[in-house]
């Protein structure tokens, strides 16, 4: 599911409060994201995508278990500096596939001025593993 998707869910009354892509959501639209902190533990080169990225494996703890995403990180991430990191995730969109590579996740990142990916990261090294953003 995309975020147009979401918006226009049978619950999703919206009010346009500024640019035509500024849509207010209900707070149960919110809650139907399932948005939580992974681990890295595994990263591979992924060349067959159309711009530069990764395969992550990322641990998001036992109720969720081990899950895989294809992201856009080489700008400012070498892979021996992801293996470790906490990361955020939505873990209930359907399976994407990209290309003969199918993600299973969504890992949350910002642009920079660029357009190059920045991570959503926990600030804190005791967020837990699997924990649900709130």
């Amino acid at each position: 599911m995309i975020l147009s998707e979401l918006l226009e869910s049978e619950k999703g009354v919206r009010r346009n409060v500024g640019p035509p892509s500024i849509y207010m959501v209900l707070y149960d639209d919110f809650t139907k994201l399932d948005i939580r902190v992974g681990k890295i533990i595994k990263v591979e080169d992924f060349p067959e995508a159309r711009k530069p990225s990764y395969k992550l494996t990322i641990d998001f703890g036992p109720e969720i278990g081990t899950k895989k995403s294809s992201a856009q990180l080489i700008k400012y991430y070498q892979k021996d500096h992801l293996i470790g990191k906490k990361v955020l995730g939505v873990v209930n969109f359907p399976p994407r596939q990209i290309g003969p590579f199918q993600s299973e996740v969504l890992t949350l990142g910002v642009p920079d001025e660029n357009h190059e990916c920045i991570l959503v990261v926990p600030d804190n090294v005791k967020a837990v593993i699997g924990g649900k953003l709130y």
